[in-house]
C-alpha cells in the first residue's frame, strides 16, 4: 500500500514564510538603535556581555569574578564558536550561528511534520511565532540552547540515545532541556535516554572542567540573585510602590531586579513555588498511565511552563524557550496542548512589547509598565496551570473495560499509511 504524496505547496509556503520573517528581523536588528526598539539595547549584551566573555574563554577560563555570568560551562563553547568564523566580526558572526540554527528547528519540524500522521502546525508556529520577538532572538544565545530541546525531543522515541544525549547538551548550556526528558516514554525509552543523558552530561562536564579554569563559577552568581523586575514577585512589588513600598529598581546580576523591604521573602516563596511545581511534576510522572505519541512533548512544554512562572527571573528571551517547545506540541496531532499554544504566542507578542518597546515604563514602575507585565505574567500563569491540568488530564486512561493503560509502543505513533501527512 503506498503512502500519500506529500504535497510541496505548504513547504514552499513555509519556506517563503522563514525567508520573509527572518528578513524583517535582520531589518529590525539592523535599525535597533531607534527608541521604539530599544536604543541599542538588544544588541548590547552580544557587545558588551558575549564579546567580553569571549575574550575570558578564549584565554582558557570561565568568568569567575563577573556576576553577570551565571550560565552553565556548556555556554563557553557557543559563545567562543563565532569567534571562529572567519572574516565577520564576533556579531556578525554570532547572528549568522543564530539564523543557521534557526533553519535546523525549522527543518526538524518540517521533517516531522510531514511524516505520517503528524502535522506542519509545529513548524508554522515556530515560523510565525519568533518574530513576535521582534530582533531580540537573532541577539541572544537561546535559539542554540531551544535546538538543543526540540532535536532531543523529536528523536526521543526512534532514537533515545541520542535524545538523551541532546537533552543533556542543552542542560549544560542552560540546564532547563533537562526537562524534556520528563515525559520519556516507559520502559526501554526511559532507561536507554536518562542514561545516556547522564553519561554524556558526565563526560562532557569532565572534558569542560579539564579545558577551562573555574568551570563552576556560575553557581556563586546565580545563588546571589535577586527578584527580576518582570517575573511573577517582581511584578507584585513593583505594583507595591504604587502602595508606599519603599523598594526600587537597581541594575545587578546582569538584568534590572528589585531591591528593599520583603525582596529576600519573595525570593524565597519563588524558588518554594518551583520546588512545589518539581514535586507536581513528579507527582504526574508517577500516577501517568496512558502515554500518547505527543505525552513527552506536552509534559516537556507544561514543565519549562511551570518552573518559568515560578521563577525568580523571567527574561524575554525564556518565550523562545516555550516557542520552540509549544512548536514541537503542535507536530504532534494527539497534542494536548493547542490552547496553551495560543497562549504562548500571545505571551510573546505581548513580551516585546514589555521589552524593547516601553522597558522604560517598567523599570520606573509606572501604572503602563506594571499592568505590562501583569499581563504577561497573567497569560504565562495561565498557560502553565492549563497545560499541567491537560497533560494531567491526558494520562489517565481512556474510559472502556477493554482499554489498554499502558504507554503505545514507541512506533505507535504511525498512523494507517491512508492518514494525511500534513495539515
Amino acid at each position: 500500500m503506498n503512502r500519500p504524496r506529500v504535497t510541496p505547496g505548504p513547504v514552499l509556503a513555509l519556506t517563503a514564510a522563514w525567508l520573509a520573517t527572518r528578513l524583517l528581523m535582520l531589518w529590525l536588528l539592523v535599525h535597533s538603535g531607534t527608541r521604539l526598539l530599544g536604543g541599542g539595547s538588544v544588541t548590547r549584551e552580544v557587545w558588551h556581555l558575549y564579546f567580553r566573555w569571549y575574550g575570558v574563554l578564549s584565554h582558557g577560563g570561565f568568568p569567575a569574578h563577573d556576576t553577570t555570568w551565571q550560565y552553565p560551562p556548556g555556554a563557553g563553547p557557543v559563545l567562543l564558536a563565532p569567534g571562529l568564523v572567519p572574516g565577520l566580526t564576533y556579531f556578525q558572526a554570532f547572528v549568522a550561528l543564530t539564523l543557521a540554527t534557526d533553519v535546523l528547528i525549522t527543518a526538524a519540524l518540517v521533517a516531522a511534520g510531514t511524516r505520517p500522521g503528524r502535522s506542519l502546525r509545529g513548524a508554522a508556529v515556530w515560523t510565525g511565532g519568533l518574530p513576535l520577538l521582534l530582533h531580540l532572538p537573532l541577539a541572544r544565545y537561546d535559539v542554540q540552547v531551544t535546538a538543543f530541546a526540540v532535536v532531543s525531543l523529536l528523536t526521543l522515541r526512534r532514537h533515545p540515545r541520542a535524545g538523551g544525549a541532546c537533552a543533556a547538551l542543552g542542560a549544560l548550556v542552560k540546564v532547563w532541556p533537562a526537562l524534556v526528558l520528563l515525559g520519556a516514554p516507559r520502559g526501554r525509552v526511559t532507561r536507554t535516554s536518562w542514561v545516556w543523558a547522564v553519561a554524556a552530561g558526565v563526560t562532557s562536564l569532565a572534558l569542560l572542567a579539564v579545558s577551562f579554569n573555574n568551570p563552576l563559577a556560575f553557581l556563586r552568581q546565580q545563588g546571589g540573585r535577586g527578584v527580576q523586575i518582570e517575573s511573577l514577585g517582581g511584578t507584585v512589588l513593583n505594583l507595591a510602590r504604587h502602595a508606599g513600598w519603599s523598594g526600587r529598581a537597581h541594575y545587578q546580576y546582569g538584568s534590572v531586579e528589585l531591591v528593599g523591604p520583603h525582596v529576600a521573602a519573595v525570593a524565597t516563596l519563588s524558588l518554594a513555588l518551583t520546588a512545589a511545581a518539581f514535586g507536581l511534576l513528579v507527582l504526574w510522572r508517577v500516577r501517568a498511565r496512558h502515554w500518547s505519541p505527543a505525552t513527552p512533548y506536552d509534559a516537556a512544554l507544561a514543565a519549562v511552563l511551570l518552573f518559568t512562572v515560578t521563577s525568580r527571573v523571567i527574561s524575554p528571551q525564556y518565550m523562545v524557550w516555550l516557542l520552540g517547545l509549544a512548536a514541537v506540541c503542535l507536530t504532534s496531532r494527539h497534542t494536548s496542548q493547542r490552547p496553551v499554544a495560543l497562549l504562548v504566542l500571545a505571551a510573546s507578542a505581548l513580551s516585546s512589547v514589555i521589552f524593547p518597546m516601553y522597558y522604560g515604563e517598567v523599570v520606573a514602575g509606572t501604572w503602563t509598565g506594571c499592568l505590562l507585565t501583569l499581563g504577561r505574567g497573567g497569560l504565562l500563569a495561565a498557560a502553565a496551570v492549563l497545560s499541567f491540568v491537560r497533560l494531567w488530564g491526558a494520562a489517565r486512561p481512556p474510559s472502556g473495560p477493554s482499554t489498554p493503560t499502558t504507554h503505545p509502543r514507541p512506533d505507535s505513533d504511525r498512523l494507517p499509511h491512508q492518514a494525511l501527512s500534513i495539515s
